[in-house]
């Protein structure tokens, strides 16, 4: 059956693959979902579900918003007792292998049926679900446009769980060059690198600071860049390192939240907060799905200023159409851009599938 979250659902999907790592596989689509549109990956983190962890994101509220969709892998207790993504285990994160071939194999399925477009892949994740996203991103460097690591750790650092718990508290890391080596041997090949971003608490005790450091100094050999960054800047009190291709394209950056503890940096005081307060949902007066959404051309600086509470609304805000009305603007919207390939002229016909497509998407036509 489907989760309830917030009057919002995701869908269960089986049968998506061999699912070698039986894991779950949970799909939120929005109500009006555009031709070609993104997909976001999202992996939760320990003592956490898919729907928990969208209820305190906020990921699938966004995503409705804005038009794209999202898949959140689940973990289940018969392959880790806390319910953590198995980043330390060596058969669990080697391409074609375990957990990472079932996430690879739920993002093809959904690619494929639903039509999403395969260059508009992105994945996220809070601590284990960061580190195992970095694994994602590391295996399958080809099928993603970029990823965001929150509370995570470096690619191929930890085997087991004593080392893992080594590695969390910032202990005898292998080197750099280590770390990078063993990034560039995870995949076959490697073409266009993922941008990379990393969120990081400066109190955080359970998954240390220096972890996020290691990230970046990771990919900054398979991207071919300093490990200097080129900018830092000050966000909302925070700490923000920036690092820049040749091209002068911002391919990594660390966000240091100042004072945070371990978990997802938010804006929950904010009037229109982006996501809910709960375990590792921490207010840190900045919203991280917002701007992880921006960066990857999903969201807006409008959608940031609203998340993080520092938005004035004009008259095109206020009057917004909430309800039906917004599901009928955002048909509209998705359906204008048909004239322009039908000679200028205005198909009404596809203007009316459209409507009552999204009629039928709201549950208010047969």
């Amino acid at each position: 059956m489907p989760q309830l979250i917030n009057s919002r659902q995701l869908i269960e999907l089986r049968n998506f693959g061999s699912n070698p790592g039986l894991l779950k596989c949970w799909l939120y689509l929005p109500t009006i979902l555009a031709p070609k549109t993104a997909l976001v990956v999202v992996l939760h983190g320990c003592t956490q579900n898919a729907a928990t962890y969208d209820h305190g994101s906020g990921w699938s509220k966004l995503a409705e918003e804005k038009g794209f969709a999202v898949l959140f892998p689940e973990q289940q207790r018969a392959n880790n007792a806390n319910l953590c993504f198995n980043w330390f285990e060596q058969s669990d994160i080697r391409r074609d292998a375990g957990e990472a071939l079932s996430i690879r194999e739920m993002i093809g399925h959904v690619v494929e049926s639903h039509g999403m477009d395969p260059d508009k892949i992105f994945i996220t994740g809070l601590s284990a679900g960061g580190a195992m996203a970095n694994v994602m991103l590391a295996t399958y460097p080809e099928v993603f446009a970029g990823g965001a690591i929150i509370g995570g750790l470096a690619y191929g650092t930890a085997s087991g769980v004593a080392q893992a718990f080594e590695r969390m508290r910032g202990r005898n890391a292998p080197s750099v060059r280590q770390m990078q080596s063993a990034l560039t041997t995870a995949a076959s090949s490697w073409g266009a690198c993922p941008s990379i971003s990393v969120w990081h608490g400066t109190h955080d005790q359970t998954v240390k600071p220096v972890n996020a450091e290691q990230i970046a100094h990771q990919w900054a050999g398979v991207h071919r860049i300093s490990d200097t960054p080129d900018l830092i800047q000050s966000i909302n009190g925070h700490r923000r390192k920036v690092w820049l291709n040749e091209s002068g394209k911002e391919v990594i950056e660390v966000n240091l939240i100042k004072g945070m503890a371990h978990g997802v940096p938010l804006s929950i005081t904010a009037k229109a907060p982006l996501g809910n307060p709960g375990p590792f949902m921490l207010e840190a007066g900045i919203s991280s799905t917002a701007r992880i959404a921006r960066s990857w051309g999903l969201a807006d600086e409008a959608d940031v200023a609203i998340a993080e509470g520092a938005f004035e609304p004009g008259p095109e805000h206020i009057n917004a159409p909430s309800g039906i009305e917004a599901v009928l603007a955002k048909a509209m919207a998705y359906a204008k851009p048909s004239a322009a390939h039908n000679g200028g002229v205005r198909d009404d016909r596809g203007v009316g599938k459209v409507i009552n497509d999204a009629l039928r998407a709201a549950g208010l036509m047969r």
